[in-house]
Order: structure tokens, then C-alpha cells, then sequence
């Protein structure tokens, strides 16, 4: 069956086949004058072009054949990519927002009993089911705040029975088809548990953890928390090459308390992406640059932890590649993309397109969809993944901080409707 939008508000497709940086984030090339229809064949686009002409083609086929939607001018913006979250885990940690207030560190609070190893006790005590049942329910949320894609990873039971428990849900949420897809990536290298020290963990992720992910084909990309107090560079860079050695992609955590030289193992590496990089130093944001890796922001870190703003319109400035994303987890419980955008763009200047960008072709190179299609994009042959907007103007997708700027979406050829 055809799904065919007519009238169309101003579409923004940035069909492009780099990454766009720079000035060129902002340039108005990106978006198709209003008017427009596209059509959508099984879980593709299949043609963009003039609504009376394309409602001609179709409004004789049967009702049963093709679905013929009026968008009545609403703007329409690709499916977003949400490249940076941690879906998957149990427990509560609601607690520790007071701990923050009484000035307590983030390294304070996992010695309180608090952090990622509280998050790591309740998750291991859950089921599969129980862990799919909470991780769907976070996914469909986030769908109708306009994610179609998301990367998820695991990190919350540093051993590797939780570890693979982990991944396996995020593959029955893949296969399943019902929600955003799915990109996974395992993120054992997380945090140091209780009754190991940093170099046992790091051999048995090495020799155990690492050789069963791959052996399985659960994750597509490995990650690893790279700041002073968790895995330093020396550990960091080995547990990336072990998994490296085992045909996995390479992403990183670096930076997100100080500058701790993560950058620079990023840009020797040459990893797909390194995350957070909120202290990350100029020099190493220009080897990185030069060794093609994307700086992965999760501006929704710095609003939960009550910290400062990295310069994120220093990134365009100095044509550097990168991307925002929400980072959701226990500790910042933010599944909104256009949330996360309102705070880069009504808090801290950075042009709405600009944002629009790093939230959809951008990261679509960071974590590509399981189909190989493209997406992030409005373009022929690309994925049937996009938004129709509440509203007939573009730039409304990140000034709704409280509640969803989406009035519909098409998530892989699929209309759903959001409008009560």
C-alpha cells in the first residue's frame, strides 16, 4: 500500500551525502518551499514533487492501495536519530537530585550508594521480560516525540550474564519492528563493579565480555567510559582494540568532567564518535576533526546535572563535525530530541536548522539503520521515516520544551497519528 502526503508545509530534507558542517548548517538549501508531496512506497520514499500533480497520479487508485493524506500546510521534518541513550536498565534513582543539591560529586554519590552500580543491582535483579516491557514503553515515548532511530546501549551489569541479557532485549526490540530501530552497542566498560578492581574488570572484559558479545552478534559497536576515575587512557585504549579485534565499531565516552586526554585516543583511534566532550580541549577537537570523528553532545547531561554549557556554536565556527543526542538514563530521564534541541537553541544560541541537522543526517553516519537504507533525511530511496509538525513553520520542531511538537510521524512506511 501507498501512503501519499499532499500540501505539504516547507519540507526540511538536508539530503546530503556527507555530513554537514559549518555555515552549511545553517544555509537554507535544506528546505523545499511549501506546496510539495511526497510518496511512500512499503518503508521508502519514493518520489518528491508537486502536490497537484502526484494527487492526480493517485486519487483514482483504489482506497485499498493508497492512503491519501492532507498535512494542510504543516511543516515536515525527517524521523530524528537519537544516537546516544541507555534504554535498557531497572531501578530508581530519584533520590540522588537532593545529593547533587547538598553538593555532593558525582564520584561522592556512588560512594553514598548511589551512581551507575545502584543502577547495576536493580538491573540485574529483572527479568528479560521485565527489561522489554520497561525498555518498549521508553522507546514508544520517544517515538512520538519524533525519534525513529535510536542507539542504545548496555552498561548497566557489568558482568557477562547481564551484559548479554542487556543486548538481547535490545535485539527482541529490534526484530520486533514495532518501535524506533534499534542500533546496539555494548558498553560493558561502564563503570568498575564492587568486587573488582579496575585491572581485573578491564582483563575480564578483554578475555570474557568482549569474546561472547561478539561471538553472538548482539552488539554492532563497543563503547567505553574514558574519564579520570573510571577507565583511564591506557585501559580505554586496550578495551577498544580488543574490540576492535573483533570486528566491532568503536564509540567513546570522553570529557564529560574535565579533560582527560579523551579526545585524543578518539582521534588516534579514529573511533565513529566520542560523546559528551564537554571539556575537551580545542587542540584535540581539531585532531578529531582531522581524523573524521563526530563529536557526539548530550546537552541534556549538563540541564540534569545543573552544570554550564559546553560551545556548541564554536563547533560550526570552526567546521567540525557533530551531533546532539539525549543520553538517557537513570540519572537524566530526557527521551524528548526536541527537548534537547529547545535547550541548545533557547538556552545557548545555536540556530534551529543547525540543531535540526545534528539530530538527524548527521548522526545518521554515527549509527547507521539496520536496513542500510538512508535516513535522517527526506530524500528519494531513503527510508519512510519523517514528522509532520503541529505547527505550518519549521522551526517549531525545538521551541516546545514541554510537550511534543509532532502531530503525526511515518516511522518505516508506517502513518501514525498523535493528534487527540
Amino acid at each position: 500500500m501507498s501512503t501519499v502526503l499532499i500540501n505539504c508545509g516547507p519540507i526540511v530534507h538536508v539530503d546530503s551525502n556527507v555530513p554537514i558542517t559549518g555555515q552549511d548548517m545553517l544555509d537554507d538549501k535544506w528546505i523545499i518551499a511549501k506546496g510539495e508531496a511526497i510518496v511512500i512506497e512499503d518503508s521508502q520514499i519514493k518520489d518528491i514533487g508537486n502536490s497537484l500533480e502526484i494527487l492526480d497520479d493517485y486519487q483514482s487508485h483504489d482506497s485499498n492501495e493508497v492512503n491519501i493524506i492532507d498535512v494542510y500546510g504543516k511543516a515536515i521534518i525527517p524521523g530524528i536519530i537519537d544516537s546516544h541513550t541507555h534504554m535498557v536498565w531497572g531501578g530508581d534513582r530519584s533520590r540522588e537530585v537532593r545529593w547533587k543539591q547538598q553538593g555532593n560529586t558525582y564520584s561522592d554519590i556512588a560512594n553514598m550508594g548511589g551512581g551507575i552500580v545502584s543502577t547495576v543491582n536493580s538491573t540485574r535483579s529483572l527479568s528479560e521480560a521485565d527489561l522489554y516491557a520497561i525498555a518498549k514503553q521508553r522507546m514508544m515515548h520517544a517515538l512520538k516525540n519524533g525519534t525513529t532511530h535510536i542507539e542504545t546501549k548496555s552498561g548497566y551489569g557489568l558482568d557477562t550474564k547481564t551484559e548479554m541479557k542487556l543486548l538481547r532485549v535490545a535485539k527482541q526490540l529490534r526484530d520486533d519492528n514495532i518501535t524506533p530501530s534499534v542500533d546496539s552497542t555494548w558498553l560493558g566498560a561502564h563503570a568498575i563493579p564492587d568486587n573488582h578492581t579496575l585491572d581485573s574488570y578491564t582483563e575480564e572484559i578483554i578475555t570474557q565480555q568482549l569474546p561472547h558479545v561478539a561471538e553472538a552478534k548482539l552488539a554492532r559497536s563497543a563503547d567505553v567510559f574514558c574519564e579520570p576515575g573510571w577507565f583511564g587512557i591506557d585501559e580505554s585504549e586496550q578495551i577498544l582494540k580488543a574490540a576492535k579485534s573483533h570486528g566491532m565499531n568503536l564509540r567513546m565516552h570522553i570529557d564529560e568532567f574535565s579533560d582527560g586526554g579523551g579526545g585524543e585516543l578518539a582521534a588516534k583511534l579514529r573511533v565513529d564518535t566520542a560523546d559528551h566532550a564537554h571539556y575537551t580541549s580545542e587542540e584535540n577537537r581539531d585532531k578529531m576533526t582531522k581524523a573524521e570523528v563526530s563529536t557526539g553532545f548530550l546537552p541534556g547531561t549538563p540541564y540534569s546535572m545543573g552544570s554550564d554549557w559546553p560551545d556548541f556554536n564554536s563547533m560550526i565556527e570552526n567546521n567540525h563535525l557533530w551531533t546532539i543526542a539525549t543520553d538517557f538514563n537513570p540519572n537524566n530521564q530526557i527521551l524528548s530530541m526536541p527537548f534537547v534541541a529547545s535547550c541548545i537553541v533557547q538556552r545557548c544560541g545555536v540556530d534551529p536548522l543547525a540543531a535540526l541537522v545534528a539530530s538527524t543526517i548527521n548522526p545518521s553516519f554515527t549509527t547507521p539503520h539496520p536496513t542500510g537504507m538512508r535516513h535522517g533525511v527526506i530524500a528519494k530511496g531513503a527510508v519512510a521515516n519523517l514528522n509532520i509538525l503541529n505547527s505550518k513553520h519549521w522551526e517549531s520542531w525545538c521551541l516546545t520544551p514541554g510537550h511534543s511538537p509532532i502531530s503525526a510521524n511515518i516511522l518505516n512506511g508506517q502513518y501514525n497519528n498523535y493528534e487527540y
